[in-house]
């Protein structure tokens, strides 16, 4: 099952996968299932690890619930969902979660719309408080004024990921195309903008009314709670509300084409070709749904996969290709994808992949191929379990789904039941020969790439100069009519006394060879991540050999001496584990994840490429192509053209951090196959070298198998070089990337800062937090919920191990950007001059009562390790922490954000439509603007 949902603060939408594969499940996650008599599901789950409780309320409506005109109103009511309720003010939701140390979130899909909460244990009955009211006591607070805010605010979204982006239109035209006028598919859960434009408050109310209703509900609790005093909590919030009409159950409406489509577009976003095959599926938790899962797996996923010798390899026509099954609860799609090199001809590119089906045709697979893809989601089993958030929200979906929350352990067992048959048959019948949607989107002025018989798909673009924009007309409110209750909701339930938080305990060692060892037990899953972080990276580049240091990381990934690129792939998925080699700023690290029970195996892996890189100068070339090919797509990103600008003026000319660390089209292209292998002789050396490990394992087990990596690895002397100290700007002055066209301007202020070894790091931290380092920070109030000018606002300081940066950044619509600048600029400098207590007791409250939620998964667990190893902390470091928040007055933060925070010394830089906004950024007052090449 897999579920795909616009996330309320996110970008981007979050992937859960729960078919996974071993013969059958290997966990087993206990559950109690009940029925309120409005009709409401509870599902409770008690997981006593973490003195923590997740809330998930998965409401059985998505934007397949919509009908034509009014797109977009399930996820345009989600957003709603956070404004207020009946007894809860405006933004208190966001305030009182993230005040009392939880986080939370919402996301709508197609099928369905989930909101959750994540608290210390001791705020789940103010959870619950919050979640009942919003579900039962909310339509009345819906006003015009608010309703218009977050038009605006969705729009913008709707720009950030659509309008704005390089092929941002693909999955619009797809499912237009693929589906009949009407069906429940044939429109995007973003919705269009002129239904966004005209919905009415009415619309909204009458689609809360019929779909936000208890008997169309599951209500998940996970985590460390007491069932019985928890049941008492959910009918006494819960029980009261009024059961909604019934809802009608679907059947599943699969799509069919009577001949293929073909469109293209121009997108003035994209600086590559890319095309997208998209053939009718089925549903999911159908026996060939399964089977296209596994398809989509040997057609693309791997160096022997059809799709990526020809396309890849023997063409050269990409760096990357996709074929994947996504069915979903009423219908379902089979997507082959390619994003073609700059200047290739898509025809070329339709052709390879057809070549590619007659391949898997004509060679096939093997029995072992199979067995690698179920061995590798038997850890994706695992993980789906990683956190009581993941499993309330599977044990939820799989309620909505299927109305039986443990139905993970059938669709676990029919999935490793796929055979080889099942596949070659699903594939005879859902690909050979079978008509589809071709979309083709080319750079603009490159219409000559778009293949044959295309038909201009006509996309209609938003005007920048005409950026819709639901006006908010001045009025009175009318007073909120309260619901008539059973007792007093307008009481909040006090919060319990704080959970005693427990830091894991950490073990240090160190091999004879100069490798220092930290790790972390944790027994809760048969799993185990740990990395090797090598000191230097990037730093060590000379400029013009800027990437050379991930470029080493990414070659020693294809191959050894004694595995082909092709054998080594595949020795590692048959253990179910991920090895990567990868280069940052500052480290080569070798990130691995595996099965608990195969930990050993991994380490033999990694030492045989740590040892024994291949220098494989096929995939040399092939990574050369595609990180220049990469570099040049970036060239459409506005936000990576704004960051990068920013950081060229932050760290200045002649300084290797000035440079991405994947280096330029010209250094990237100057390297060779002696530069690799000059580097890792030079670099590589276990004195730089930190292992640090988390999951179900010991500290003897894990020294016993590093005992070859410590005979065979053996110290050398490395320099590293010294970081040149950036120095702010003496005057503020403003940038600007001209973009033109673009739908949204964005915004990156930024200076030289700390680095996190300093000890005002977690200081400086501590101070950002109110102003923008969270929802309810003071940027992300005013531009988002305030102003509705974007999807969001924040600032951070970002520390290194050598150096830092302050940044604050947000994404607005095209004629707010004088107005958003102005704002970020304004709100430092007051900032600076007066913070009340109530934003000290906030970030108190929010930080001290957090960290009940920082220690659940290996993630976070490595991250803390890192934390030490890379930066010489403390194991105890989180309760020095501690301490300062707990000490944190109005005078010392005060004095910390007139330190490090000063908006007369930035860079401010916009990347966005110059014809329309370079002029009007004059009246910011920080001089002419500076328009920068890109």
């Amino acid at each position: 099952m897999k579920r795909t949902f616009y996330l309320f603060l996110l970008a981007a939408g979050i992937l859960f996968s729960c078919t996974t594969k071993k013969t059958d499940p290997a966990i087993s996650v206990p559950f109690e299932k009940y029925t309120l008599q409005n009709g409401l599901t509870v599902i409770l789950h008690e997981d006593k690890s973490d003195p923590i409780a997740a809330v998930a309320v998965v409401f059985h409506v998505g934007s397949s619930r919509e009908v034509p005109g009014k797109t977009g109103f399930a996820h345009l009511f989600e957003h709603m969902m956070f404004q207020k309720s009946e007894n809860v003010g405006e933004d208190q939701l966001f305030r009182l979660i993230q005040g009392a140390g939880g986080e939370l979130n919402g996301g709508t899909g197609q099928d369905q719309t989930t909101y959750y909460e994540v608290i210390p244990k001791n705020a789940l009955e103010m959870a619950l408080w919050l979640e009942s009211d919003r579900m039962g006591y909310l339509e009345n607070t819906v006003t015009q004024s608010a309703f218009a805010n977050q038009q605006n605010v969705v729009q913008n979204e709707k720009r950030q990921s659509v309008d704005n982006a390089a092929y941002g239109f693909s999955r619009y035209l797809i499912l237009k195309n693929l589906y009949p006028k009407g069906h429940p598919y044939s429109w995007d859960v973003i919705g269009e903008m002129e239904d966004l434009q005209n919905a009415t408050v009415e619309d909204v109310k009458a689609f809360h009314r019929k779909f936000y209703s208890p008997n169309n509900a599951t209500l998940v609790i996970a985590g460390d709670i007491n069932k019985e005093e928890v049941k008492v909590m959910i009918e006494k919030y819960f029980g009261e509300i009024p059961a909604g009409e019934a809802i009608e159950k679907r059947s599943p409406m699969p799509p069919s084409l009577n001949n293929t489509i073909q469109l293209y577009h121009e997108d003035n976003f994209a600086k590559a070709p890319r095309i997208t095959l998209v053939f009718p599926g089925v549903e999911q938790f159908s026996k060939e749904a399964y089977a296209l899962d596994y398809l989509g797996d040997l057609l693309s996923n791997g160096k022997k996969t059809p799709l990526y010798k020809i396309l890849v390899k023997d063409k050269k026509l990409t760096s990357s290709v996709s074929a994947r099954n996504g069915s979903q609860e009423l219908a379902g799609s089979f997507t082959v994808s390619v994003t073609a090199n700059p200047g290739v001809s898509l025809t070329k590119v339709k052709k390879a992949i057809f070549e590619g089906f007659d391949m898997f045709e004509k060679e096939g697979f093997t029995e072992e191929d199979l067995t690698r893809i179920k061995a590798r989601n038997e850890t994706g089993f695992y993980n789906n379990f990683s956190s009581i958030l993941s499993k309330a929200f599977t044990l939820g979906d799989y309620q909505m789904l299927k109305e039986d929350p443990g139905y993970y352990a059938k669709d676990f067992t029919d999935a490793q039941s796929v055979t080889s048959e099942d596949i070659k048959n699903a594939y005879q019948k859902y690909l050979k020969g079978k008509n589809f949607v071709e979309v083709s989107f080319v750079p603009k002025g490159e219409i000559s790439l778009v293949p044959e018989n295309s038909i201009n798909a006509g996309i209609v673009e938003e005007d920048v100069t005409k950026a819709a924009e639901v006006k908010e007309v001045a009025s009175v409110e009318e007073p909120i009519v309260k619901t008539p209750t059973k007792f007093d909701r307008t009481v909040q339930p006090p919060v319990g006394p704080d959970p005693e938080v427990t830091i894991p305990a950490v073990w240090t060692s160190s091999l004879s060879n100069g490798m220092k060892l930290y790790g972390i037990r944790q027994s809760e899953l048969p799993l185990v991540q740990y990395s090797i972080i090598i000191s230097g990276g990037h730093l060590l580049d000379a400029i013009d050999k800027a990437g050379l240091a991930s470029m080493t990381a990414s070659i020693m990934n294809e191959g050894t001496q004694n595995k082909t690129p092709e054998e080594l792939e595949d020795a590692i998925k048959l253990l179910g584990a991920s090895i990567s080699f990868y280069g940052g700023s500052e480290n080569i690290t070798v990130r691995v994840s595996t099965l608990a029970r195969n930990f050993e195996q991994t380490i033999s892996l990694v030492e045989e490429m740590l040892f024994e890189p291949r220098w494989d100068e096929e995939q040399f070339n092939l990574a050369k192509s595609r990180v220049v090919n990469n570099l040049k797509r970036n060239k459409a990103n506005p936000s990576y053209l704004a960051s990068t600008a920013l950081n060229k003026l932050v760290f200045g000319e002649n300084n290797i951090l000035a440079v991405d660390a994947t280096g330029t089209e010209e250094s990237v292209n100057s390297i060779i196959t002696f530069d690799l292998k000059d580097f890792y002789k030079k670099n590589f050396s276990p004195s730089l070298a930190k292992f640090i490990i988390a999951g179900d394992i010991d500290q003897q087990r894990v020294e016993a198998a590093l005992a070859g990596i410590n005979t065979k690895w053996q110290a050398k002397d490395v320099t590293i070089p010294p970081v040149k100290a950036a120095e702010a700007p003496a005057k503020s002055q403003i940038y600007f990337v001209d973009v033109p066209g673009a739908k949204q301007s964005v915004i990156y202020i930024g200076c030289p800062s700390i680095p996190r070894t300093d000890p005002d790091y977690y200081p400086a931290y501590v101070t950002n937090y109110k102003l923008g380092g969270s929802f309810n920070g003071i940027f992300n109030l005013i531009l988002r919920e305030e102003k509705g000018f974007t999807y969001g606002a924040r600032s951070n300081f970002s520390g290194a191990k050598n150096y830092g940066t302050f940044t604050a950044s947000s994404m607005v619509r095209t004629n707010s950007t004088l107005e958003s600048v102005n704002i970020f600029k304004t709100e430092m400098e007051k900032y600076r001059e007066n913070i009340p207590q109530e934003y000290i007791d906030f970030t108190k409250s929010a930080l001290l009562k957090g960290n009940a939620r920082n220690f659940e998964t290996l993630g976070s667990l490595l991250g803390m390790l890192n934390d030490i190893a890379i930066y010489n902390l403390p194991v105890d470091y989180i309760k020095q922490q501690e301490a300062f928040v707990k000490g944190l007055t109005v005078e010392k933060q005060l004095e910390l954000a007139k330190k490090y925070i000063d908006p007369s010394k930035m860079y401010y830089v916009v990347a966005g439509d110059a014809a329309t906004q370079l002029k009007e950024l004059e009246k910011v007052g920080l001089g002419k603007p500076i328009l920068v090449k890109n």
